[in-house]
């Protein structure tokens, strides 16, 4: 009798995955140990996916999915902002890989739903088009991660009190209008 194909295989591989990242970061993902966390076979993980970079990459996008979800009920820059930081404070196994999508461009047509959010808020506080805010969106992306990373690994709680209110006061001003006829 021919064997029935598990439709919740691949998830559960990626289930298994994540586990394994949160444990121990990528030297922990080995396709053998996802198969082995996921109670299946190596040889059926790369039926799935080719390589460890392709889990990575799923598990990336899984996450940004979540992050997206979360920062998708902010009604403001600021708060999607300390939303943001909320979630790598709480997460930060998780969010090492959303780091690890950085490492290239997206593919074509990927979206970065948390970036485009981003935009929007500034536009909708500061007129225009959501396009129009690409750079302040990316000089508070820069600075989110900055404070974010050093604040993971950073053991001082005054120093990440400190980083944070910083952060979230300079994306305040990069979220304030211009000022007209130089006042």
């Amino acid at each position: 009798m021919p064997r029935i194909a598990d439709p919740k295989l691949e998830q559960r591989i990626l289930k298994a995955a994540l586990r394994l990242w949160k444990r121990g970061g990528e030297k922990a993902l080995t396709m053998r140990e996802v198969a082995r966390a996921a109670s299946t076979t190596t040889p059926t993980v790369y039926e799935r996916f080719q390589n460890r970079q392709e889990i990575v990459h799923a598990l990336c996008l899984e996450t940004r999915k979540k992050l997206f979800a979360l920062l998708r009920e902010s009604t403001s820059a600021r708060e999607a902002c300390e939303m943001y930081l909320n979630f790598a404070a709480k997460h930060p196994r998780e969010y090492e890989l959303l780091v690890a999508g950085w490492t290239k461009p997206p593919v074509s047509g990927e979206e970065w739903p948390s970036f485009t959010l981003l935009k929007q808020r500034m536009a909708r506080r500061l007129g225009g088009r959501p396009e129009d805010h690409e750079g302040s969106a990316l000089a508070m992306w820069a600075l989110l991660h900055g404070t974010a990373t050093l604040t993971i690994l950073g053991k001082s709680k005054w120093l990440h009190n400190a980083m944070r209110e910083a952060c979230l006061n300079a994306v305040d001003l990069l979220g304030m209008p211009a000022p007209k006829n130089g006042n």
